[in-house]
């Protein structure tokens, strides 16, 4: 029996929920659908908003040949053995390329996505993709170019009440059930604005599994007859024990995400490299995607290990980019040599610390003119003004050091010049040796 947010896929864009942005009356999606002319494009967005449902009403409506592909499990000869059979389709389509779609185009290296520049420029393919991440940092250039990028929002608490009133009246399977709706505030809460987790959700509480839980029955039976004539009561507490029944179950997207990744970052702050590597391992299990774990990391470099030992964002930096080149699964190994050499390396967030004392400073202080010394001078009026006037080449001055004034009048005032305002060393070797080297430039001005 197929699952119920399968059974409820909508095959038109009548029946399409949400991203009204995008498909209603006189929008850009709506508008290429009735010209019937599709160009390549990638769907940005959240899980389980729509993304792989409107590219499949798009190839129904326009009764174009669909192929798909998942960037999980499709490498470089995949690719080209869509993009040969969809030379042949051209044969009986010249009019319009066959569609293209690959789920989870992020997680595409960048081999693969050169590999359907030609095919995408030739038109050969009409190029759909799907993402979770902004494309702008996980697509490349060339391929980002050619196509249009159309963001989907998280579905709407309305919209995904009146996906339910739906279910209950027209699914083959729930709509012969007594359901009873009393209460929907944890349905919607653990749904998130997704609506397959939605579907997901209402399927194991009125599906199957719904004879084990909450139900009402006649007081003159003490046995229901059969499965329809149960009264299904949908409340709170029978969503929260369900999905909490199997608590080794992963939603990437959910609670559990920001818990695994949580608990990483913690133990790698911590100097555990045990812990740290476990719970990268239950994500990588989990289905994870394995580009936010790196980025993940590149953050703990900066914020957690900082300039105690700056190799550490070098390392982090270069797992992260191996990841692209590598793809999955090779691409867990520099992911955990780089975790467990952030969590065995030492701390230091005095880097995290001096940024946001300096922003706090700048939202409370505004624009300071900055000193005039500091300005460039390009015009004569400008240098009459006595922009640039007085500055000190530091590099005319022995050790490559002049000792002026760089922030503004009004911070020197409350001390810039004698201490530090913002930057301030933490006790290990690395920035010892840059406290020694500032303080024999500027005094003692950092403690």
């Amino acid at each position: 029996m197929a699952p119920l947010a399968e059974r409820m896929r909508p095959r038109t864009l009548d029946g399409y929920i949400g991203q009204q942005h995008l498909v209603g009356p006189g929008k850009v999606l709506r508008r290429m659908i009735e010209s019937g002319h599709i160009a390549s494009f990638i769907l940005w967005g959240p899980p389980g908003v729509g993304k792989t449902t409107l590219a499949r009403i798009i190839a129904q409506t326009l009764d174009l040949p669909f192929y798909t592909l998942s960037a999980v499990s499709s490498g470089v000869k995949e690719v080209r053995e869509v993009i040969e059979r969809a030379k042949k389709d051209r044969f009986f389509h010249p009019d319009q390329s066959p569609i293209l779609f690959i789920d989870e185009i992020h997680r595409f290296s960048k081999s693969q996505q050169d590999s359907l520049l030609d095919a995408v420029e030739k038109g050969v393919v009409t190029l759909v993709g799907a993402t979770t991440e902004n494309p702008s940092f996980e697509v490349i250039r060339p391929l980002l170019s050619r196509c249009q990028v159309y963001t989907l929002k998280p579905i709407s608490d309305e919209d995904l009440l009146g996906l339910l009133d739906r279910v209950l009246k027209e699914d083959s399977i729930i709509s012969k059930r007594t359901v009873e709706v009393r209460e929907t505030q944890a349905l919607l809460r653990y749904a998130g604005g997704d609506c397959r987790k939605f579907l997901n959700i209402l399927d194991l509480v009125c599906g199957e599994y719904a004879d084990d839980f909450d139900y009402e029955e006649d007081e003159e039976d003490e046995e229901p007859s059969d499965n329809a004539s149960r009264l299904i009561v949908i409340t709170d507490e029978l969503v929260t024990a369900k999905l909490q029944e199997n608590p080794m179950a992963y939603d990437k997207d959910g609670e559990m995400h920001y818990d695994l990744i949580s608990a990483m970052i913690k133990s790698i702050r911590g100097s555990d490299p045990d812990a740290a590597i476990y719970y990268m391992a239950r994500m990588i299990e989990g289905g994870e995607d394995p580009a936010f774990i790196a980025r993940r990391l590149v953050i703990s470099a900066s914020e957690d290990i900082g300039l105690a030992n700056p190799n550490a964002l070098l390392l982090a930096n270069a797992a992260f980019d191996a990841v692209q080149k590598l793809g999955w699964p090779e691409g867990r190994i520099p992911l955990a040599e780089a975790c467990v050499y952030l969590a065995s390396s030492p701390k230091s967030n005095a880097a995290y610390n001096a940024i946001n004392s300096a922003l706090e400073c700048v939202r409370q202080t505004g624009n300071l003119p900055v000193p005039l010394h500091l300005r460039n001078a390009p015009t004569q009026l400008m240098e009459k003004e006595g922009y640039g006037k007085g500055y000190k080449y530091a590099h005319d001055y022995p050790g490559h050091f002049a000792y002026q004034q760089y922030l503004p009048d009004a911070l020197v005032q409350q001390g810039g010049m004698q201490q530090s305002l913002f930057y301030h060393p933490q006790p290990n070797p690395q920035e010892d040796r840059l406290r020694q080297q500032l303080n024999s430039l500027w005094g003692e001005r950092f403690k």
